[in-house]
């Protein structure tokens, strides 16, 4: 069976506007049917909307090393500026690609230091791949969470030892990097997380042996979840079930679950903020990044 996050990240490229260009819509098709990735999801890539400058900036490709492999990343923050609160970045399903490193971008301009690993680097390079499943079942699904919250503590690790804080870290992720969020706010002493349509739901695998809603009494940092109520792939029920897992712990006396909380745009899609694709919505996209950084701020990192 096709795992969630590509499922839903496949949608995403189905959940265009009625007035999209025809061949956007076929590429979009042939990708959700798994006719081939690299032929439909490249194209679409390629049409990032939103171009961030670096003027002003210190930016970059790098490598950190974690159990004597060395994890690439991109890397954004404020020129000439030390002690910085740090953003994890973390990407979808298909890697760190220009969406991702402008992302990181908007980030460093707004007073962050921005850090997107490439968390699947060990298993392959999933722009290689022609079809979505064998991207899930050679690379995706060979992923453990393990392995992901250790190349983010090197993150972090290399961060401060370059113009970063390790007492100031936040986390933000995507679709696959949205569940990684509430996970690593779960299990590290994050400030503040901010997960765009994470999957909070799922089957306990040797890979993947716990989601966010059997970890919601061990929250260490409040994660603010930014959720489309049209998303096909991640229900609104699943929001509803981490919300009562949230009040739960935070009866119990968890102060990060209790300062926890969603936002669902009624007419958004998954994939919403991801403007290379036909999902993207430019409104909640637009709010739920003011919020994002609003959020980071108001925990803590500035």
């Amino acid at each position: 069976m096709m795992n969630q996050d590509l499922l839903a990240d496949s949608q995403a490229l189905l959940d265009s506007p009625a007035d999209a260009a025809p061949a956007s819509r076929r590429t979009a098709l042939k990708a959700a049917l798994g006719v081939g990735y690299a032929a439909a999801a490249m194209p679409i890539m390629a049409q990032t909307a939103i171009k961030t400058p670096a003027d002003g900036l210190r930016t970059g490709e790098i490598s950190f090393e974690v159990a004597g492999f060395k994890v690439p990343a991109y890397f954004a923050a404020p020129a000439g500026k030390t002690d910085l609160p740090v953003i994890l970045v973390i990407h979808e399903i298909f890697g760190v690609h220009e969406y991702i490193a402008d992302t990181a971008r908007r980030l460093a301009r707004a007073g962050f230091m921005a850090v997107a690993p490439e968390l699947f680097a060990r298993q392959g390079d999933p722009s290689s791949y022609g079809e979505i499943a064998k991207l899930q079942s050679e690379l995706v699904s060979k992923v453990a969470d393990a392995q992901v919250m250790a190349d983010l503590d090197g993150a972090v690790k290399w961060a401060s030892a370059n113009g970063g804080s390790a007492q100031k870290v936040g986390i933000t992720g995507f679709c696959w990097g949205g569940r990684i969020t509430w996970l690593y706010a779960q299990q590290r002493p994050v400030k503040a997380g901010v997960a765009w349509y994470g999957r909070l739901v799922g089957a306990s695998t040797p890979m993947t042996p716990s989601h966010p809603v059997q970890g919601a009494a061990n929250m260490q940092g409040p994660v603010l979840g930014l959720y489309g109520g049209a998303d096909t792939g991640i229900p609104v029920a699943t929001v509803d079930q981490m919300k009562q897992a949230l009040a739960e712990a935070a009866g119990k006396g968890n102060r990060a679950a209790q300062q926890s909380s969603f936002v669902v745009y009624p007419d958004a899609p998954h994939a919403f903020h991801a403007d290379y694709r036909p999902s993207y919505r430019k409104e909640p996209a637009e709010d739920g990044f003011r919020r994002a950084v609003e959020w980071f701020r108001s925990h803590g990192l500035s």
